[in-house]
């Protein structure tokens, strides 16, 4: 399976008065897929993770707004509970079968933990926490960008070496670099307005892949 990235978010001053409103304040951030916006799905979880749901709603037919998820929630958010939600952002997708890319709406998973659920799981988790989609769409495939002119690694399958092979021409390996540091303008971008939004405390971006995923970002939006 591909790996992920990861968004998690610590806020100050979390209470039972605040949790809400720092909830809707960070879904009030999200960079909505102009052509899939809104929040489509929504699960309350009580206790801890092994529970079944405590609510499930499911809005693909009709998406729903931050204030209609905040609405919703009312007084039902309790200090032992998590919010998951889905929606969907734009990211540029390249299409390894073709050689072409294109920008496509792609999987938002967001967690909202409460201090004491699962016994303080936002400790390691954050408060507020993003599953971004896959790890490639900001770092690239086979390991190409962000190596400071050293050689790519040997492909590890077919695939892999078409793709080289794809980007051995100059032209395309531009324009494919291009469109992954867009993509990390755009998490920059979401990063900057929940600074904004939000008590911020700390924020941390991780992956599945890389041992230090905010390195190899930076590296690759240098044109290392």
């Amino acid at each position: 399976m591909a790996n992920h990235a990861y968004l998690k978010v610590w806020c100050r001053d979390v209470t039972s008065k605040t949790l809400l409103p720092l909830l809707r304040g960070f879904l009030d951030t999200v960079p909505f897929s102009p052509t899939r916006p809104g929040f489509t799905q929504l699960v309350i979880r009580a206790i801890d993770t092994s529970e079944a749901p405590a609510l499930e709603r499911d809005f693909r037919f009709s998406p729903a707004t931050s204030a209609e998820i905040a609405e919703i929630l009312g007084d039902s958010f309790e200090m032992d509970s998590a919010v998951e939600l889905e929606a969907w952002w734009d990211l540029w997708v390249f299409d390894s079968a073709t050689g072409e890319g294109a920008e496509r709406p792609q999987r938002l998973e967001l967690v909202c933990y409460a201090p004491e659920f699962e016994d303080g799981l936002w400790r390691d988790s954050g408060h507020l926490s993003a599953d971004l989609g896959f790890e490639h769409l900001f770092t690239g495939h086979a390991g190409l960008l962000g190596r400071d002119g050293s050689s790519p690694a040997a492909p590890q399958h077919p695939a892999e070496e078409e793709f080289l092979r794809r980007m051995a021409q100059p032209e395309m390996l531009r324009e494919y670099g291009e469109r992954t540091r867009e993509n990390i303008r755009r998490l920059q971008a979401w990063l900057k307005r929940i600074a904004l939004a939000l008590p911020l405390e700390r924020f941390a971006l991780s992956s599945e892949g890389e041992a230090d995923f905010e390195a190899r970002l930076d590296a690759i939006e240098a044109g290392k």
